[in-house]
């Protein structure tokens, strides 16, 4: 499971150190840490203008709250939230259909 949290791209930068990237999906490139592996960021041309960071990045990842649960149909069958966020089926951000899905995209 991981917790993204979203900015416009112009709105982040890293200020130590050169992320390291890959894409395994067309469309979507994924940044970690050359160091140490640690999850940086998510960008997906399917969803314009904006960019994901792991918030497990974070200095202080407290400060930042859940607002709903993506791929909850995905979920494993042993997770459980007490929560009352909405479950949203597939993402929770509107995105354009011609890039599909992880699972429809060629990979």
């Amino acid at each position: 499971m991981v917790v993204w949290v979203g900015y416009r791209p112009e709105q982040f930068s890293v200020t130590k150190g050169e992320p390291r990237s890959f894409s395994k999906t067309k469309g979507v490139v994924r940044t970690f840490c050359s160091n140490c592996g640690t999850p940086v960021s998510y960008i997906d041309q399917g969803i314009a203008n904006e960019l994901y960071i792991a918030l497990g990045f974070f200095d202080h990842p407290e400060n930042f709250h859940p607002e709903a649960h993506a791929y909850w149909r995905e979920k494993l069958p042993w997770m459980e939230l007490a929560d009352k966020l909405p479950r949203i089926d597939g993402y929770s951000r509107e995105r354009d259909p011609a890039f599909g899905t992880p699972k429809e995209r060629p990979r």
